[in-house]
């Protein structure tokens, strides 16, 4: 099995590959820098996985994939283009990652998988809007004559959305009788760095209270429904793993509302679509032809 594994700061990724690497004797694994915050990171990391398959390993195939990346954002940032970093970390850089790599997960010889790692936080979402408010400003809203970035609201939201999306994906890929399953899994409240925004004190006293109630995982046990929903029967889609075991839960209502999973696909294109324009129209390097070759690919 060969693993190519993708991070944002290069330090942490090598590290993270160097004590995989020291655990698992004989493990093929390649990093490759990627930040979903950048069209052009996303599109550069298409580039070289689909090099590093044919120059390195000609006769293998892309076989899962596996959305992993997440932030909690303390104050509001923005991407190149414009948009809302953690909605563009947590989902538009996603579903525009696998939007790219899908061809190279259908012309998988063996069934392929994709894993969207989506949060039990998606169920404080009772109503969603999709409209450039949410891609693009988040949820900043007006109080006390200071803006201030409601930033459990927007995580909850693009969490929110990768789970609508992956259902979509689901429907769609099942109507067109392909090959390539979509599976959500939910580690649960794991102890991460995801919370590094935060005051220091706050991260501790909510650290040691989650542990107390025997909430806080580590993160091998949080990885089980990640393993459970990439490992699953190949014959099985849709499902959302939740606490290892093998165990599936029902997500939220709201999470299976299919023409709001529509309207979001039809906003999310948009979006991806004037990205990459964006990004055609801002370079002139040897890379261009690049941006030329995903657009053929968008549908």
């Amino acid at each position: 099995m060969h693993c190519n594994w993708a991070g944002h700061m290069s330090g942490e990724l090598h590290e993270a590959v160097a004590e995989i690497k020291s655990e698992c004797i004989g493990v093929s694994l390649h990093s490759v820098e990627l930040d979903l915050c950048s069209v052009a990171s996303i599109l550069a990391f298409v580039d070289a996985v689909e090099s590093w398959i044919l120059t390195t390993y000609p006769h293998h195939d892309l076989q899962l994939l596996v959305n992993n990346a997440g932030i909690l954002a303390a104050s509001q940032r923005f991407t190149p283009e414009g948009y809302d970093s953690m909605m563009a970390t947590n989902y538009l850089g996603p579903f525009l990652l696998t939007k790219l790599l899908l061809p190279l997960l259908e012309k998988s010889s063996e069934p392929a998988r994709i894993v969207n790692v989506v949060s039990f936080t998606h169920r404080c979402v009772r109503s969603l809007k999709i409209n450039e408010e949410l891609f693009l400003k988040g949820t900043v809203q007006k109080s006390l004559n200071r803006d201030w970035y409601r930033m459990a609201r927007i995580y909850e939201a693009s969490k929110m959305c990768l789970l609508l999306f992956s259902y979509e994906l689901e429907r769609r890929l099942g109507n067109l009788g392909s090959r390539v399953t979509v599976m959500v899994a939910d580690p649960g409240i794991v102890k991460t760095s995801i919370l590094q925004e935060l005051p220091q004190l706050l991260v501790n006293i909510t650290h040691l209270g989650l542990k107390i109630l025997g909430l806080l995982q580590s993160p091998d046990a949080g990885a089980r429904a990640i393993i459970d929903a990439a490992l699953a029967p190949m014959e099985v889609s849709g499902r959302y793993f939740f606490g290892g075991h093998g165990m599936t839960l029902q997500s939220s209502a709201l999470s299976h509302d299919t023409k709001l999973a529509e309207n979001l696909w039809r906003w999310s294109s948009k979006f991806c679509d004037a990205a990459i324009a964006h990004l055609k129209n801002d370079r002139h390097d040897s890379s261009s032809h690049l941006v030329s070759e995903i657009e053929e690919r968008l549908p």
